[in-house]
């Protein structure tokens, strides 16, 4: 199959025009509509949320969409510097000139490219923590914290990152035309690896995990634990205070690894028949599977990928088309990966709006399951709790949640969980 160089810009230029101005348009959608409900407060919640709390809600999801905008219009333009502008050809070039070709330069490229687009994201990342998210009162962190995490994380980053990088594009070089199906296997295990060890020597490098002192809660959690013939590692309270307001709880883990975590600010909000069905509902995904069910959609999803970028590997045009001049004796695969990478997202955007509905779906399943282990009412008050103290808007745009929301909005979780409550 052979393909012009000209055919596969105009064929990305398009598909980055179209994905970008269909954000901007929900983006604008969701600003209209938040906006003009803003004065009032849906009469369902109206004994529950106070005007107050609905236009700081109202006003704090629209600071962040407009953010979003700006969001879209930079990395919209990254993009471009990346491939049609040679960005990526320029840096490629930089250390075929300073060093030999090989792993060792081609690890570097990938490294080089993460560095420089981590570099041109760190206006926006403190522009958010720092005057969006400090304007509405959720930034507890620090500007040395800040500092402090990013390097932390680019330090994990390049010890866990580096070998399976190197294990991927040793494969690409030298394991033949099948070398996708061995990348797939070291990626598969790298994803399962990582979800044992991250709650026990990763997450630790950022927050602090102590036992869950509230020996009464403790006890309620592992009841239902129990009833719902569930194991895990143990119950620990996370200091998220120390960087935002926003509350949260989750399970995180592997097989015997698994632990129940709650926010500390979870704790200060909820009463301990609320934290109870939070947990159900958590405990909901693993009845139904769920985290096991994404699992096998990324084994799926990455292995038709990894395919079709052994494919595309070999292709020139591919290359030329997306601004990248090839070499002829070889040793492209970082480059092949890095625009694959890069072009991937536009391709996979049209398709979001099934993976957030079916995201949507396990959430109500969540809901009913926790609506049965729990009580239905208190994990409604739960809800609405989040809802008002993170600040989440009660009327969001419809398209906007088709196209987004992984999670159902409030009106509708409410209105289920309060069909089930009367069916009960």
């Amino acid at each position: 199959m052979h393909v012009s160089p000209q055919t596969v810009a105009l064929i990305f230029v398009c598909l980055l025009a179209t994905t970008t101005l269909l954000r901007l348009w929900l983006a604008s959608r969701q600003i209209r509509h938040v906006a003009r409900h803003r004065s009032q407060v849906p009469a369902v919640y109206a004994a529950t949320i106070d005007t107050a709390a609905h236009q700081k809600a109202a006003d704090y999801t629209i600071a962040k969409t407009r953010f979003s905008i700006v969001e879209i219009g930079w990395q919209a333009a990254i993009l471009l510097g990346w491939t049609m502008l040679g960005g990526l050809e320029a840096l490629n070039s930089l250390l075929l000139d300073t060093m030999s070709p090989g792993l060792p330069q081609q690890i570097l490229l990938i490294m080089s490219f993460v560095l420089v687009g981590s570099v041109l994201e760190l206006p926006l990342s403190w522009y958010l923590t720092f005057r969006l998210e400090e304007k509405f009162g959720f930034n507890r962190t620090t500007f040395r914290m800040w500092v402090t995490d990013g390097l932390k994380g680019a330090a994990v980053g390049v010890v866990v990152g580096t070998p399976v990088l190197a294990a991927v594009l040793w494969l690409m070089m030298s394991a033949g035309s099948l070398w996708w199906l061995w990348a797939w296997c070291v990626f598969m295990g790298f994803n399962l690896l990582l979800m044992v060890i991250y709650p026990t020597w990763i997450a630790p490098l950022f927050n602090t995990f102590k036992p869950l002192a509230d020996e009464a809660l403790a006890a309620r959690v592992q009841a239902l634990m129990t009833r719902c013939g569930f194991r895990s590692k143990g119950f620990f309270v996370m200091d998220g205070s120390r960087r935002s307001a926003h509350a949260n709880a989750y399970f995180t883990g592997f097989g015997s690894a698994k632990r129940v975590v709650f926010y500390d600010t979870l704790l200060h909000q909820l009463s301990g028949s609320e934290v109870e069905a939070v947990l159900a509902h958590e405990l909901g995904h693993f009845h139904h599977r769920h985290i096991a069910k994404r699992v096998l959609l990324m084994a799926a999803t990455s292995l038709l990928g990894l395919a079709v970028l052994g494919w595309l590997s070999n292709q020139v045009w591919f290359y030329t088309g997306l601004g990248v001049e090839p070499r002829l004796t070889g040793g492209n695969e970082a480059l092949a990966l890095l625009l694959f990478l890069m072009v991937t997202p536009l391709i996979t955007f049209f398709v979001s709006p099934w993976g957030a509905s079916s995201s949507r779906r396990h959430e109500f399943e969540a809901d009913a399951y926790a609506a049965r282990q729990a009580n239905g009412a208190d994990l409604a008050g739960a809800l609405l709790k989040l809802y008002r103290d993170n600040a989440s808007t009660l009327t969001p745009d419809p398209w906007y949640v088709w196209f987004y929301y992984s999670h159902p909005p409030a009106a509708d979780r409410l209105s289920r969980l309060e069909t089930a409550g009367a069916a009960s």
